[in-house]
C-alpha cells in the first residue's frame, strides 16, 4: 500500500479533494449512515486517549514516540477524518468512508503525519496543555463557539450547513466555500497532532485553506516522495 509522505516542513499534511457532482439530498441522511463508523470511532478514541498516555512516559524516558503506536494514533485521525470529510465537517464526498486505519490513497480526503525520529522530553510536559492552549481557544469558536439557539455546530457547522442548503438549491459546492471549510479543518488536524504528541512542531496562526496542502502542488499528489511497502 501507498501512503502520501508529509513535505519538509511540514509534518502534518492534509489533502482533499471536492467531488463532483454531490447528491443534493444525501447528506441528510449521512448521519444515519455513518452510525456503525460512530459506533467504532468511540472506542478507537478511547484507546487514542490510552496509547497518548503510553507514549507520553515513552517520549518522557526515551525521546521517542514507539512506531507502532504511533501508526495506531495517526490511523485514528485519518479514520476520523475521513467520516468528517464525508460528513457534516465538510459534506465533500459522497462516498463511504472505509474502515481502515491506513492511509487510503484513493479516497479523496488523506491525512499524514511524518514520524520523528526524537522528540523533546520538556515539550512533551507542556504542550498538549499549556502550549496549546491558545488554539484551544481558536478551536472552540471552530467547532462549537457559535450559538444560534437550534445550531450551536460552530463556524465550521456553519459553513457546511450553508454549503448543503446551497448544495440542496444549486447542485454545486461553492469552491471559495470549499476551500475555507478544508483551511479550517487543516488547522483543527494539526492542533490534534500537536497535542497527541505526535510533533514537536508548533501548529501555526494560519488559515491554508484549499484542497492542497500549501507548497506541496495539486492534493493527491504528494511533493516529495509515495513511500512503498
Amino acid at each position: 500500500m501507498t501512503t502520501l509522505a508529509a513535505s519538509p516542513g511540514t509534518p502534518v499534511r492534509v489533502d482533499a479533494e471536492l467531488d463532483e457532482p454531490l447528491s443534493r439530498w444525501l447528506w441528510l441522511v449521512k448521519w444515519i449512515l455513518l452510525i456503525p463508523h460512530y459506533v467504532v470511532l468511540f472506542f478507537l478514541w478511547i484507546a487514542f486517549v490510552a496509547v497518548s498516555v503510553v507514549a507520553f512516559f515513552a517520549v518522557l524516558f526515551t525521546e521517542r514516540y514507539p512506531r507502532a503506536l504511533f501508526d495506531f494514533s495517526l490511523g485514528v485521525l485519518r479514520w476520523s477524518w475521513r467520516v468528517a470529510y464525508y460528513s457534516y465537517g465538510a459534506l465533500g464526498t459522497d462516498r463511504y468512508p472505509p474502515f481502515s486505519l491506513g492511509a487510503e490513497p484513493d479516497y479523496p480526503a488523506r491525512l499524514d503525519i511524518a514520524y520523528p525520529e526524537r522528540l523533546s522530553r520538556g515539550l512533551v510536559l507542556v504542550k498538549w496543555w499549556l502550549l496549546a492552549i491558545p488554539h484551544y481557544v481558536v478551536l472552540w469558536f471552530f467547532l462549537s463557539g457559535i450559538n444560534l439557539g437550534w445550531w450551536g455546530g460552530g463556524l465550521v457547522g456553519g459553513l457546511v450547513l450553508i454549503a448543503a442548503v446551497t448544495l440542496a438549491f444549486t447542485e454545486e459546492y461553492p469552491k471559495s466555500l470549499f476551500d475555507l471549510v478544508l483551511g479550517l479543518n487543516r488547522w483543527v488536524l494539526r492542533v490534534a497532532a500537536y497535542a497527541g504528541l505526535m510533533t514537536d512542531s508548533y501548529p501555526p496562526f494560519r488559515l491554508d485553506m484549499g484542497g492542497a496542502e500549501p507548497g506541496t502542488g495539486t492534493a493527491g499528489t504528494a511533493s516529495g516522495v509515495r513511500d512503498r511497502p
